[in-house]
């Protein structure tokens, strides 16, 4: 449990993005989803296949996130564990952990489980790099101990982030990890524009292959 209280070291106050800004923003990253989820489709076949094998039960794993102004959205990815959560009681996967299945473990390690989450950007729930979602249980306890938390929701979720090619990749167990991972969110905000989120594209490419704190 977190049970300590940080204070962010700086306040968000960057003007919000122009119509057009957020226009060019919104085509890139609908541009960039249909065309990665269409090259990738044979591969998703190959892991559907795979995860069925594997183990039983769904496909895909469902849940509750929070998005862009802390509404909740249904994100979408890969089934990794043998065991299905109950949204009330979430527990977050550590290294080793025993619910994750033999062909879970390598899509963690290569972050493919995250690849349905291109129909949430599609759908306009997420951006391709923003903060990385999180439960919503996570989110409130989250909220209690940091609180420049919630100037995470200004902007949608990303499947990847400034934070995650950073290194700050996989579970959170202390305070100082959470604030640490909301200070690098926050600082993406306040700096974020196309330029950069091809630069955080590319560079999740590198980390992805370095499997850094994938687990």
């Amino acid at each position: 449990m977190l049970t300590s209280r940080l204070t962010a070291p700086y306040e968000l106050n960057r003007t919000p993005l122009s119509r057009g800004e957020e226009m060019c923003r919104r085509a890139f990253d609908l541009t960039v989803a249909v065309v990665a989820l269409a090259l990738a489709l044979p591969l998703l076949i190959v892991i559907a296949i795979a995860i069925r094998i594997d183990s039983p039960g769904p496909i895909l794993f469902r849940q509750t996130r929070g998005g862009l102004n802390s509404r909740p959205f249904c994100m979408y990815k890969f089934r990794t564990m043998g065991v299905i959560e109950d949204e009330s009681a979430v527990m977050q996967a550590s290294r080793d952990d025993p619910r994750v299945t033999r062909v879970g473990r390598r899509l963690r390690q290569t972050s493919l489980d995250e690849l349905p989450q291109l129909l949430n950007v599609i759908r306009g729930e997420m951006s391709l790099v923003g903060p990385r979602p999180h439960a919503l249980q996570h989110d409130i306890e989250f909220g209690k101990v940091v609180d420049s938390y919630a100037l995470r929701s200004r902007v949608k979720p990303g499947i990847t982030g400034w934070a995650q090619i950073h290194g700050l990749r996989g579970g959170i167990s202390t305070v100082e990890g959470i604030q640490r991972r909301v200070d690098f969110d926050n600082e993406y905000i306040a700096h974020r524009n196309l330029r950069l989120d091809i630069l955080i594209l590319v560079r999740t490419v590198r980390e992805v292959i370095r499997q850094t704190n994938a687990y």
